[in-house]
């Protein structure tokens, strides 16, 4: 008799393990699945972004999602000024709108004569000024 019970056991904890198992993989399926569909709706920039750099008619069209502004030339944003920090400010497009981030730089980076101490929302023209190099952005509409 006792065989009988340990054996019904034995099929019971398997077919717990085994319906476990396939709760696992279907959360995982769903997780993966999602992760998809978020990526696939991520948002790349439709909305291009000039920039106007200084009083000047100089201007440069982006219309990728990130925007580096520093001195490196590596920066899609070259300004050459002594006072612009290597890697200065940062634009980035999310949420359907462009914002600005400092990167820390050593002069700091100010919209519209206020400091960027945090990510901010930027908007048509706003006034940009890097170290002692003002840039004024265009949002295209």
């Amino acid at each position: 008799m006792s065989g009988v019970i340990f054996l019904l056991l034995r099929i019971a904890l398997t077919l717990t393990l085994y319906i476990f198992l396939g709760w696992a993989l279907l959360t995982l399926w769903r997780d993966l699945k999602h992760q998809r569909e978020v990526l696939a709706t991520q948002q790349v920039p439709s909305i291009g972004l000039h920039i106007q750099i200084g009083e000047t008619s100089r201007t440069q069209r982006f219309t990728g999602p990130e925007i580096a502004i520093g001195r490196d030339p590596v920066c899609e944003c070259s300004l050459n000024s002594e006072t612009v920090s290597a890697h200065h400010a940062h634009l980035s497009f999310h949420n359907t709108q462009w914002w600005v981030e400092d990167m820390n730089s050593t002069n700091g980076t100010f919209l519209n004569s206020e400091p960027v101490s945090a990510p901010t929302v930027i908007s048509q023209n706003d006034k940009l000024r890097c170290g002692d190099v003002l840039l004024t952005v265009l949002v295209d509409q």
